[in-house]
């Protein structure tokens, strides 16, 4: 019996296998995320020194991806994939095995974010480009919204659980959670039919193929757009693993199970968006849409900088998530449209630099605001250099639109 038509991609049999298994990893991840920010902040109580886990964790993609996104094109996907989520297996079991013995100090913490780092730089732009060989065109924009929403109903469930499991039990049991949800991946993988073999044999060198994705990336301005777009908001708002817990504990007085509520109302209005972007259909989302929701997202982020209580932070975060991840999904879908087979991985690859690359800019800036000047004035800095940002690139797109053929 076919899935109803806002989940027709799950009728893929292939995929639906690896949603299920990567859906229970995401739930895992997200309470690892939550429970490391907990413990850096009972390690050192430091703000800026939680924004350089985040920063290190994310360097690696800031630095590889483009080149990981020409090898994603050259391997077998899924062979890949397995050697990634092992590595991410392994190192969420060390670092729970310190935890539970005692012996962790923030400097094995360090290590052990940039071990992952090294490890998502080479998984996303594989696995968002084998969304593609498992649904196929027609039903990719469907595949692209439902991950995205797996990955914000793990962030409402991950650190709801979490916040529970931290003030009953303490950090570590998080750790091992996650480690065995890779294992259920890894397991899953070796059961689909689809390989993610490279379109073609790769006759070029690896630098060849690099600079042949950054050219194609430079001639087509729709993909300009899409990443340009993705880049602010990546930089301004998707850095919730350290503004959140921030905000709960200097801000609005909370403890854990309150830090995981907060980032649950966060996760509610990102799975709202995915549905909805997953809703529109096959077709290609709209420039017009796209800044709307961006402008939102960054109104939003500003006025959770005025919040002094619950009631007001909850729905500011489910507004924020709901926008940002309506544009982070439409960018996505409009770029796997647009990408030819080919190229696929290196254009994924660019996705990924500038989603989770210019994160740690962004965690750096936010962990340097707030311990210069509080939490509040990082929300409000980056709602505002948001706002300006997008202004400018509605001024490009709409210079382009004005300019003659062949300008």
């Amino acid at each position: 019996m076919p899935f109803p038509h806002a989940l027709r991609a799950l009728d893929h049999r292939d995929f639906r296998r690896f949603y299920v298994a990567q859906l229970l990893a995401l739930v895992g991840g997200w309470m690892q995320a939550v429970a490391q920010a907990w413990l850096v902040l009972q390690l050192t109580d430091s703000p800026f020194r939680l924004g350089l886990i985040s920063t290190l964790q994310f360097s690696p993609i800031l630095v590889f991806s483009v080149v990981t996104g020409a090898m994603a094109d050259r391997l077998p996907k899924r062979a890949l994939l397995v050697a990634t989520q092992t590595t991410l297996a392994c190192q969420a079991f060390l670092l729970g095995a310190l935890v539970a013995t005692g012996r962790v100090e923030y400097w094995h913490v360090a290590a052990l974010g940039l071990a992952l780092g090294f490890a998502n730089v080479f998984d996303q732009p594989a696995r968002q480009s084998f969304v593609m060989e498992m649904v196929g065109k027609g039903d990719v924009a469907n595949a692209v919204a439902l991950n995205s929403a797996a990955f914000n109903a793990a962030r409402i469930v991950g650190p709801a659980v979490a916040g529970v499991l931290i003030a009953q039990v303490g950090v570590g049991p998080a750790f091992f959670v996650n480690g065995a949800g890779f294992v259920g991946v890894i397991l899953t993988l070796g059961r689909l039919e689809a390989r993610g073999l490279p379109a073609r044999a790769g006759r070029a060198t690896m630098l060849e193929e690099i600079l042949e994705g950054l050219r194609y990336a430079r001639r087509t301005p729709r993909l300009l757009l899409a990443l340009g777009l993705v880049l602010i908001v990546s930089l301004c708002v998707f850095n919730f693993t350290v503004y959140v817990p921030l905000l709960a504990r200097t801000v609005l007085g909370l403890g854990a199970e309150g830090f995981g509520f907060l980032m649950a109302a966060l996760g509610v209005g990102a799975v709202a968006g995915a549905l909805t972007v997953g809703g529109r259909g096959s077709r290609e989302p709209g420039p017009g849409p796209m800044f709307l929701s961006a402008a939102l997202a960054f109104a939003a982020l500003g006025g959770l900088g005025l919040s002094r209580h619950v009631w007001m932070a909850t729905p500011l975060l489910v507004v924020t998530g709901y926008f940002g991840i309506v544009l982070m999904a439409s960018c996505n879908t409009s770029m796997q449209l647009g990408a030819p087979d080919a190229l696929r991985g290196r254009v994924m690859s660019l996705y990924t630099w500038v989603t989770g690359g210019v994160f740690p800019i962004g965690a750096f800036l936010v962990g340097s605001i707030s311990q210069a000047w509080g939490v509040s004035v990082a929300f409000l800095w980056n709602g505002t250099l948001g706002l300006l940002a997008l202004a400018g690139i509605m001024l490009w797109w709409r210079r382009r639109a004005r300019a003659p053929l062949g300008a």
